[in-house]
């Protein structure tokens, strides 16, 4: 019996590095707090809970409606929940002092951590090993798993060079996702820290990035490609919004809070 590919490993296990190796580097730098990273899970699963509440009653009567309306709905979707919620817990986590000015990388480092390597990198590896190890074995359920899969998702037994080319698109489209949550993550810390509202009010359209998710289908290169330059062109706007932020800071006493 055929197995799935084992290259399409490397899509998790890359996508897990790279965010991992995000926060990694934030925290050698600016030496954030931990609870920087358990806020970021706060608003993050908040905004999953919030999404699935409203996505389970209503996403059949609009999966028919046509892509742009499906795009505005999970577009004003990401904006409201996750880049709303981000903005609200990092406010109320500043305003009990539970964060401090050198949390602002690692709370948006790791938003876009639990996006990519939580609910998507780790669920996507522990379901390609149990794929692969239940094929392994010569058994009814490995027989029915088999034809399930060959229906559903015939591309897990494509070719080495077929599966380096998705593992390669899966890799692009995650750093994108990285990228973007990093960017209104950032500008949601310096909003809540420093009061500015203009900041939040940047942040928040960039959310709407997942309008577009409904017309990968019908080019997922133009998709990956017009993904990739929003999300980096958010990460310089909200760098470039934010310098004369981060001059006024080095001007301060250094943050000793623990």
């Amino acid at each position: 019996m055929q197995n799935i590919n084992s290259l399409f490993f490397l899509t998790p296990i890359i996508v897990i590095s790279i965010s991992s190796a995000l926060m990694i580097y934030w925290y050698r730098k600016r030496h954030f707090r931990w609870t920087a990273i358990i806020f970021s899970l706060v608003a993050y699963a908040g905004a999953i809970a919030l999404k699935y509440a409203v996505q389970i009653p209503t996403i059949d009567a609009v999966r028919n409606s046509g892509p742009v309306v499906l795009g505005v709905y999970y577009g004003v979707q990401t904006m409201f929940f996750e880049v709303g919620l981000a903005f609200l817990v990092v406010w109320i986590a500043l305003r009990y002092h539970e964060l401090s000015r050198k949390d602002g990388e690692g709370y948006a480092s790791g938003l876009a951590f639990w996006e990519n390597a939580g609910l998507i990198g780790i669920i996507l590896l522990i379901n390609y090993v149990t794929y692969y190890s239940i094929l392994s074995s010569n058994t009814p359920l490995a027989q029915q798993l088999y034809e399930q899969l060959s229906t559903n998702a015939p591309a897990l037994f494509a070719s080495n060079q077929e599966a380096l080319s998705l593992v390669g698109i899966a890799v692009f489209e995650r750093i994108s996702s990285i990228i973007i949550h990093f960017a209104w993550g950032y500008l949601c810390f310096m909003a809540a820290y420093h009061r500015k509202p203009r900041l939040f009010l940047i942040a928040l359209p960039m959310g709407l990035i997942d309008f577009f998710v409904p017309f990968a289908a019908y080019s997922p290169i133009a998709f990956e490609l017009l993904f990739f330059a929003l999300a980096v062109a958010s990460l310089l706007v909200a760098w470039y919004v934010t310098k004369d932020l981060r001059r006024k800071q080095q001007t301060e006493k250094p943050d000793t809070t623990i």
